[in-house]
């Protein structure tokens, strides 16, 4: 399997390049920025970029959407996020991004497959409506994509466009630190973790 990390834009968001192996088809996973960088991992492993996939709709997760001819997946919660500057924050920069691909709604427990990859859609509403995780079940388990709401060593903000700190906090004890203390977390910026790290810091532990 190919998994790389390509940190984009002024926010240094981290952009996934999934693939089953090279010269295969990839899930390209919050392309906000930089699509010369993330084509150079695509070049690199002879990789055809074939869905996009959004952890949530804010403009650093979302800005290069259509950069690459393919479909984009979102959770509904999220959907008008990708359509409005001013939901997805883009306005406050002066960008009035709006994705203009093909989108494909998302739902709980819902699979995003391609090749030998299976992602389960976990839905984790409180930094945004529709934030999601994607949790993989194949080829390996014990990776999940947490997008902004887990970092290392934090968490996601819940003041900006619909966030809630009652449903973050909810997805974090109820979502994620559910999981094997050994769950490896690839968040949408920052390091690496784990979920066994993590919940022995950002909140009580889950019972």
């Amino acid at each position: 399997m190919i998994l790389e990390t390509v940190k984009v834009g002024p926010m240094q968001v981290n952009c996934y390049v999934l693939a089953s192996r090279p010269g295969g088809r990839a899930i390209i996973i919050d392309p906000g920025d930089d699509v010369s960088k993330i084509r150079a991992v695509l070049r690199g492993h002879n990789l055809t970029p074939e869905m996009v996939v959004n952890t949530h709709g804010h403009y650093d997760h979302i800005g290069a959407d259509d950069e690459f001819g393919v479909s984009v997946y979102v959770h509904r919660d999220d959907l008008e996020m990708l359509k409005d500057p001013e939901k997805n924050l883009s306005s406050i920069f002066s960008a009035a991004c709006k994705v203009h691909s093909r989108i494909e709604i998302l739902e709980e427990d819902d699979l995003v497959r391609l090749d030998d990859i299976e992602l389960r859609v976990v839905h984790l509403p409180g930094h945004t409506p529709g934030g999601i995780g994607l949790l993989m079940e194949k080829p390996q388990k014990g990776i999940i994509f947490t997008g902004d709401t887990l970092f290392y060593r934090g968490i996601g903000r819940s003041d900006l466009s619909g966030g809630d700190p009652e449903k973050i906090e909810d997805s974090l004890r109820n979502k994620l630190f559910v999981l094997p203390p050994e769950t490896k977390v690839y968040p949408g910026h920052g390091p690496a973790t784990t979920i066994g790290r993590e919940n022995d810091g950002c909140l009580p532990r889950a019972q």
